[in-house]
C-alpha cells in the first residue's frame, strides 16, 4: 500500500480542502500518514496571505522533499497560484496544483505517475523555452507566457478570464476535533489594497445549497453535531446564485442531528438588523461572531479600501449585543499598514478598547507584489510593526481575560472535544457556543458529548 501525508497551512477553507483531498487519496488506496513519516507522495496545500506563509510553505515542500527524496511532492493552493515562476523552478516540487483544481488531485497524480513511468522525451517534458500553444497548454503557464519546467502544472483561471464553477469539494469524516468545517464559498470580489487573495482564489463563487445541506446531513449521520462554516468571503455567499447567506443558514438549522452552527470570518457589511434579529431566532447558531476590522482608524481604512468606518463597524458590535446577552466578537487587525502614523496606530487601540472584543487576532502588514498597497509610500519598518504588534496583543489579552472572567460561576453548555491530564488528574475540555475553553474534572469519556456544567478554568 503506497503512503500518502498531508500538511495544510493557513485558513480553514485551506484546512477543509486538505481533509477532502485526504479523503481523495483514501479512496485511491493510499495509506495517510503523519506529515513527519516517509511517504510515498507528499501533498501540501500553502498559503500565500503573508510574506511568512509563502517562507512557510516553501520549507514545508523542502522538508517533504528532505524527508523522501524519492517521494512525488504535490504543492497546491495559494502560494503557487500566486508564485507560479518561483515554484515552477523549485526542484522541491514535482507536482502544482493551483485552486479550483484541487478535485483533479487523483487524476493528476495518476498521470504524473505515467508520465514518469515513461521514457522522458520531446512530448512528454514541456521545454520551458517555448511558448504555450494549446488550450491545455495555456493551464501551465507563467506570467511570462513561457511553459514551466514540470511535468504537470495545472492552474485555475486569471482574473481576466471568467471564473468557473464552484468546486465541489466534499468531506464526511473529518480526521480531527467533534466539530466540522464546511466549504460553502470560493473567491473575492472586494480588493482590499493589501490583499494578494482575490488573485490567489479568483472571483466570488458559491456552492449549491442542495450540496451543503446533503453534505451536512452526511456529517450529521456520521455523528458530528456542531459545523463551522467556511468560505474566502463568507459574506458574499449566494450573490452569484440570488439567495444570501441567511437563506443557507436556516436551511441547515432545519437538518437533525446537527445542534451547533459557528459562522466563521464574517464583513461588517453582512450585519443588518434583518439579519441578526433572524439568526437570534435560529438558536443553533452560536453567538460567536468574528467580524473583520482591520484598522480603528477611518483614514487606514479608507487606504485599506475595507468600506466602511470605525462608527459603522462599532453600531454592528451593537446590533449584536442588541440580541444577544454576552456575544463574543473576535476580529483581526494589521499594524504596520503603509503610511499608518502613530496617531492612527493610537486610534485603533483605543477603538478596540471602546469595542471590548474577545479575542483579536493581531497581524503584522506583509508587503504583496501585485497589491495596490504594496506600491504606497510610507512602508513601515518591521521593527515599528513588531512593536504596535506587541502593544496591541497585550491589549487583548486584557480584554480577553474581561470576557472569560464574567463566566465564572455560571452554568455553560460545553461540546466536550479531549481529555487532559494535569498534575495526575484527569480532565476534559471543550467549548461553550462562544467559543470559550471550559474544563471539568472526570475519569469518563465525554468526547463529543454536549453537558451543562459549571465554568472551570484550568490553570496550568
Amino acid at each position: 500500500m503506497k503512503r500518502a501525508a498531508l500538511h495544510s497551512l493557513g485558513c480553514k477553507v485551506n484546512s477543509y480542502e486538505t481533509e477532502a483531498m485526504r479523503q481523495m487519496l483514501e479512496a485511491e488506496g493510499y495509506e495517510i500518514v503523519p506529515f513527519h513519516e516517509k511517504a510515498d507522495l507528499y501533498v501540501i496545500n500553502t498559503c500565500s496571505v503573508t510574506n511568512v506563509a509563502d517562507r512557510k510553505s516553501r520549507q514545508m515542500l523542502h522538508r517533504a522533499r528532505k524527508q523522501n527524496p524519492d517521494a512525488i511532492i504535490a504543492a497546491a493552493g495559494c502560494y503557487v497560484q500566486t508564485s507560479r515562476e518561483q515554484a515552477g523552478s523549485d526542484p522541491a516540487i514535482d507536482i502544482i496544483i493551483g485552486n479550483n483544481r484541487k478535485q483533479d488531485l487523483a487524476a493528476i497524480i495518476r498521470e504524473f505517475e505515467e508520465s514518469r513511468a515513461r521514457k522522458p522525451d520531446e512530448s512528454s517534458v514541456p521545454d520551458p523555452e517555448k511558448n504555450c500553444a494549446s488550450e491545455q497548454e495555456e493551464s501551465c503557464t507563467s506570467e511570462s507566457g513561457k511553459c514551466l519546467a514540470k511535468q504537470a502544472v495545472f492552474m485555475s483561471p486569471d482574473l481576466n478570464r471568467p471564473d468557473p464553477a464552484y468546486e465541489n469539494l466534499k468531506v464526511s469524516h473529518p480526521a480531527e476535533h467533534t466539530r466540522a468545517f464546511l466549504k460553502v464559498q470560493d473567491g473575492c470580489n472586494q480588493f482590499c489594497s493589501y490583499c494578494i487573495i482575490p488573485y490567489a482564489r479568483g472571483r466570488v463563487r458559491s456552492r449549491q445549497p442542495e450540496d451543503v445541506i446533503r453534505e451536512t446531513r452526511e456529517l450529521a449521520a456520521n455523528g458530528y453535531q456542531e459545523i463551522v462554516l467556511t468560505g474566502i468571503h463568507l459574506s458574499s455567499y449566494g450573490t452569484d446564485l440570488g439567495c444570501a447567506l441567511i437563506d443557507l443558514i436556516r436551511e441547515l438549522h432545519a437538518v437533525e442531528g446537527i445542534r451547533r452552527i459557528r459562522l466563521g470570518s464574517l464583513e461588517p457589511g453582512v450585519i443588518t438588523e434583518s439579519f441578526v434579529r433572524e439568526l437570534a431566532g435560529l438558536n443553533k447558531v452560536c453567538p460567536h461572531f468574528h467580524l473583520s476590522l482591520q484598522s480603528g482608524s477611518n483614514t487606514v481604512l479608507k487606504r485599506m479600501n475595507r468600506r466602511y468606518t470605525a462608527e459603522e463597524y462599532f453600531d454592528k458590535c451593537g446590533l449584536l449585543r442588541k440580541y444577544y446577552e454576552h456575544p463574543a466578537l473576535t476580529t483581526d487587525i494589521i499594524v504596520g499598514f503603509p503610511g499608518e502614523t502613530r496617531e492612527e496606530f493610537a486610534e485603533t487601540c483605543a477603538f478596540v478598547k471602546r469595542v471590548s472584543f474577545y479575542e483579536i487576532h493581531v497581524f503584522k502588514y506583509s508587503k504583496r507584489s501585485r497589491t495596490a498597497a504594496a506600491r504606497m509610500d510610507g512602508q513601515l519598518t518591521e521593527q515599528i510593526k513588531a512593536e504596535r504588534s506587541r502593544e496591541l496583543l497585550k491589549v487583548s489579552e486584557e480584554m480577553k481575560e474581561r470576557f472569560v472572567s464574567w463566566y465564572e460561576g455560571r452554568k455553560v453548555e460545553v461540546l466536550f472535544e479531549e481529555p487532559v491530564t494535569v498534575n495526575g488528574r484527569n480532565y476534559y475540555e471543550g467549548f461553550t457556543p462562544e467559543y470559550v475553553k471550559t474544563w471539568i474534572c472526570t475519569d469518563e469519556s465525554l468526547r463529543n458529548r454536549i453537558k451543562m456544567v459549571e465554568f472551570f478554568r484550568l490553570i496550568v
